[in-house]
């Protein structure tokens, strides 16, 4: 590939990024591989990974906050409280079932999630952060299942 070529599509990719998804999505079709951009496209790919395991982690947090929440503040309980359980519990449940892959790293980044969740938790509440248990209460299972609330 010429070096002309290689700049034009670095400047596609930093000019204008859905253009240069449409143009690398048609290059690969009409296997025109020669001019595909490898080295933003592979990024691309390693960075869809990354988001996926960041956004598992993200919905998490917010499950493992809620249930503490839930628990520790029980005059404070709310519909919203238990609407956004139920939600990030669907985006994990989905993002499990999308990618088994993750399942592993979802147990990985359990203990650390919590840690996480224990101390917004302590943050958002106004509790002493040893009101939450150092370790987590729930199991991965509990804070899957969409019926489970903590008493």
């Amino acid at each position: 590939m010429s070096t002309e070529l290689k700049a034009s599509q670095k400047t596609l990719y930093e000019a204008d990024f859905v253009q240069w998804i449409e143009t690398t999505v048609e290059q690969l079709r009409s296997q025109n591989y020669s001019c595909v951009d490898w080295q933003n496209l592979i990024e691309e790919i390693e960075d869809m990974s990354r988001r996926e395991r960041k956004s598992l982690k993200s919905n998490l947090v917010v499950i493992l906050l809620h249930l503490l929440k839930w628990q520790h503040q029980p005059e404070l309980r709310s519909g919203s409280w238990r609407g956004s359980i139920r939600e990030h519990r669907r985006r994990v449940n989905d993002d499990l079932k999308d990618s088994p892959s993750l399942t592993p790293y979802f147990q990985e980044v359990f203990a650390e999630c919590y840690a996480n969740a224990r101390e917004q938790a302590a943050d958002e509440t106004g509790l002493p952060l040893e009101t939450f248990p150092v370790n987590c209460p729930y199991f991965p299972e509990q804070v899957l299942n969409s019926e489970y609330l903590p008493d």
